[in-house]
């Protein structure tokens, strides 16, 4: 038969797209002719593959005109992952596989010039779009991808080693065989099929225990934790911002299987996922010199960004001010919807991104604003400068504002250890199980009319709450953001409605910035 159909997926944003492999063979000038809208990296696959078919001891058909065509032809296709699907239709096509064998596989794995397969991004993308399918079809990969994507439940993946592993598969008869008819030697371990057990997960990860003082930021963290708010720490050098933000992820819940399985999803499409790392909340800590690109995602096609990567964990940014504006101002649209939307000429993706930013800052250039150790030298023109790169709509977003003042060298050398992540982190689970079964969502996700039905205010609250936010000018947002806070508070103290205690402590977190007078 001159002509087979092999199935493999390409990957488009978090959508892992199906890709029919369509390999003829024809009498003519020898030739080998790839379409498809394939990227420079599928176009390469020509040579590994004709490489690797040959020394793996098969046969090559060079006196042929070879047509490979990836269908759909209007999407594009990057990187090595259609080597092993163009190989196998070579060979089908020439008859030394069965080519109805290959009916109910897909394929993806890029080929060394020996033969060997090599690992690929967007495996467990792969097994969660198989996992949508009807026929559910056997995905075969490179090791590596095959445990990666056996984690996905009810997923049925096989394991190969080298192109041999899969020839010997599917050739007719179950005997792969050289050009000169000799049988070719199959790797007993090169083709197995994986069933992964997912490591035990295990927080692991600084103690908050070894921050000393900063009970006010401790609090703050709590909050955080407990509601899914987002956080800013403003303070002198050295005062322990960095450190705060660093143990906030062991704070956290536990993710459940479809939040992991997605977490590890948008690292597999960058490959940076890490078996060992299964389960945890990811933090990820951008350079400050990062672009709106490296923040947000883009390219051709559309790769994540750091909030994507931090989705349903930590994105932690060091040094607010000096982040580039633009780099800033796309953090708006994410932290109210939890999405991102990529859109180019020819393709949009969009990916998730729930994240939970964590933001630290001095209060000016010198970093010494209100310090009772040290004098602040800035000028009053030179601390507007420096707190006015960041906007007015991207603070307002941000739920809570807290001082981190500097510890005095007494204090902290004499001051007994904090109390443990572990004890804060059941707290804020409590409270977090509270608000999700009251409203199926945590508080920070609370929007429209489920603010009114669910924080439940108290009169005296509200009215505290309405003179507040007349006489400090605040917006909607402000308003909103500070009563879901509010509720956050409430849920730590297990009472069924928002207090006025509740709010005033709530209030407290959205002004800490202050110009120099």
């Amino acid at each position: 038969m001159s002509l087979s159909l092999v199935q493999s997926r390409a990957l488009l944003g978090l959508e892992a797209v199906q890709v029919t492999v369509e390999v003829h063979l024809a009498n003519g000038l020898p030739s080998f002719t790839l379409v498809g809208l394939a990227d420079v990296e599928v176009k390469e696959a020509r040579e590994r593959v004709r490489c690797a078919i040959q020394n793996s001891g098969l046969e090559f058909p060079n006196n042929k005109r070879i047509t490979v065509n990836l269908a759909p032809a209007d999407l594009p296709k990057d990187s090595g992952r259609l080597d092993l699907p163009i190989a196998l239709g070579i060979l089908a096509a020439s008859g030394q596989i069965d080519a109805g064998a290959l009916a109910g596989f897909e394929f993806a794995g890029e080929l060394s010039l020996s033969g060997e397969l090599r690992p690929v991004r967007g495996a467990l993308a792969m097994a969660l779009a198989l996992r949508k399918t009807t026929t559910c079809p056997q995905l075969i990969l490179p090791p590596g991808n095959a445990e990666e994507a056996a984690l996905v439940p009810d997923s049925r993946v096989i394991r190969a080693r080298h192109l041999l592993d899969v020839v010997h598969h599917f050739a007719p008869g179950g005997q792969a065989k050289d050009a000169d008819g000799t049988p070719l030697e199959q790797d007993p371990d090169g083709w197995v099929r994986v069933e992964a057990a997912p490591p035990q997960r295990a927080n692991i990860g600084p103690d908050l225990a070894d921050v000393k003082g900063q009970v006010a930021a401790k609090r703050a963290l709590e909050i955080a934790a407990a509601g899914g708010h987002s956080l800013l720490l403003v303070g002198p050098p050295g005062s322990g911002k960095s450190m705060l933000a660093q143990r906030f992820a062991n704070l956290l819940p536990d993710l459940d299987t479809d939040e992991a399985l997605e977490s590890a999803a948008i690292g597999s499409l960058c490959g940076r996922f890490d078996m060992q790392r299964w389960g945890q909340r990811p933090t990820c800590s951008p350079h400050h010199s990062a672009s709106a690109v490296a923040l947000v995602g883009g390219g051709s096609p559309p790769r994540p960004g750091e909030i994507s990567l931090a989705h349903h964990g930590v994105l932690f940014l060091d040094e607010l001010p000096e982040f580039p504006r633009p780099a800033l101002e796309a953090l708006r649209e994410p932290l109210e919807t939890g999405t991102i939307t990529i859109a180019r000429a020819a393709r949009r993706a969009e990916f998730p991104a729930r994240f939970q930013l964590i933001a630290a800052m001095n209060p000016c250039p010198c970093g010494y604003l209100g310090s009772s150790i040290r004098a602040c030298r800035c000028t009053p023109d030179q601390v507007s400068r420096y707190q006015g790169k960041l906007s007015g709509p991207l603070m307002d977003r941000i739920d809570l504002h807290v001082e981190v003042p500097a510890l005095a060298a007494e204090d902290l050398l004499n001051s007994p250890p904090g109390e443990s992540s572990a004890a804060i982190r059941e707290r804020s689970r409590v409270a977090r199980a509270r608000a999700v079964q009251r409203q199926g969502s945590s508080n920070q996700a609370l929007a429209g009319q489920a603010i009114d039905q669910f924080v439940a205010l108290e009169p005296a609250a509200s009215k505290f709450l309405q003179t507040a936010a007349a006489q400090l000018g605040w917006s909607a947002r402000s308003t909103h953001r500070t009563l879901k806070i509010a509720r956050t508070i409430a849920d730590l103290a297990g009472a069924e409605s928002t207090q006025l205690a509740n709010v005033a402590e709530a209030m407290q977190y959205r002004r800490v910035l202050k110009a120099a007078g």
